[in-house]
C-alpha cells in the first residue's frame, strides 16, 4: 500500500529532475498534475529536509541531500548488475557498461571488461553528455520529444568527432529510430574507432538504466545487430525486474 504523501514527494522531485534539476512551481504542477498549494507545502519539507533548494528567481531546483542517497545507490545498483553485466560480456565478448541519467548528463555506474587484450574501458564515475553515446540516447528516447530535445538545446550537442549527431533535427529522428527498433547505436560518435550498442532498463515503472557493449568497430559491426540487441534485452529485462522486486532503485 502506497502513502499518498510519499509518491506526492516523489512525484515532485521526479518532475525536478525531468526538468534537468531545476522548474518553477508552473511546471512542477503540469509535470505532476498536482495542486499548487498541495505543492508548495511538500518542496517546505523538502527544502528543510536539503532535498530541495530554492533559487534567487524563486526556482527550486534538487538540495544537496540527494547526492549522498543517490551515491549511495549506484554503488548497491552497480554491484547488482554486475552478473547480468558478465552475461553481456559472454554474448557479445566486448566489455559491457551500466550508465544512466543525472541531470543533462550520463554517469557510467560499473562495468565488466571484455577478456580481449584490446578492449573499451569506459571509467565507472564518468560523467558524459547524451548526444554522442548509446546509453545516452537510449535514456532519452524513453522521454516525450519536447523533454528530450531539451536536453540536448541545453547541452547544445557538440562535435565530439566527424560521426557526431549535432543537428536537432537529425537527433529527433535518431530517437524515433531508437524507439522503434528498441536499441541505440554510437557508431564513433563519441570516440572514433569505437562502436557501441545500448538496450534500456526498465524496473517496471520506467526506463532507470541503460545497459551497453562497447569495443573497436571492426568487431561490433562483425556481430549480427538484432540478435545482440535481443539477448542483451532479455538480460536487461531480468535487470529490470530485480531492481523492480526489491525497490532498489
Amino acid at each position: 500500500m502506497s502513502v499518498q504523501s510519499v509518491d506526492r514527494a516523489l512525484d515532485v522531485l521526479e518532475a525536478l529532475a525531468a526538468h534537468g534539476g531545476e522548474a518553477g512551481l508552473s511546471e512542477i504542477a503540469a509535470r505532476t498534475g498536482l495542486p499548487y498549494g498541495t505543492i508548495h507545502r511538500l518542496l517546505q519539507t523538502l527544502l528543510v529536509r536539503g532535498y530541495v533548494r530554492q533559487e534567487s528567481d524563486r526556482r527550486y531546483a534538487l538540495g544537496g541531500a540527494l547526492v549522498r542517497l543517490g551515491g549511495v545507490a549506484e554503488r548497491m545498483v552497480g554491484v547488482w548488475a554486475q552478473p547480468y553485466l558478465a552475461k553481456m560480456v559472454e554474448l557479445s565478448g566486448e566489455t559491457a557498461n551500466l550508465a544512466v541519467l543525472e541531470g543533462d548528463f550520463i554517469v557510467y555506474v560499473a562495468q565488466v571488461p571484455s577478456p580481449r587484450r584490446l578492449r573499451m574501458f569506459a571509467e565507472v564515475g564518468r560523467r558524459v553528455l547524451p548526444h554522442s553515446t548509446a546509453v545516452g540516447k537510449v535514456l532519452l528516447a524513453d522521454r516525450p520529444d519536447g523533454e528530450a530535445m531539451a536536453v540536448f538545446e541545453r547541452t547544445g550537442m557538440p562535435r565530439r568527432t566527424a560521426n557526431t549527431i549535432t543537428d536537432a533535427g537529425a537527433m529527433r529522428a535518431e530517437l524515433a529510430t531508437v524507439r522503434d527498433r528498441g536499441y541505440a547505436m554510437d557508431l564513433g560518435e563519441e570516440e572514433l574507432g569505437v562502436h557501441c550498442l545500448a538496450v534500456p532498463v526498465n524496473d517496471g515503472a520506467r526506463v532507470v538504466a541503460a545497459m551497453s557493449v562497447s569495443g573497436p568497430a571492426e568487431r561490433i559491426e562483425a556481430l549480427d545487430r538484432d540478435e545482440l540487441a535481443e539477448g542483451m534485452r532479455k538480460i536487461a529485462l531480468d535487470f529490470g525486474r530485480e531492481l523492480g522486486s526489491s525497490n532498489g532503485w
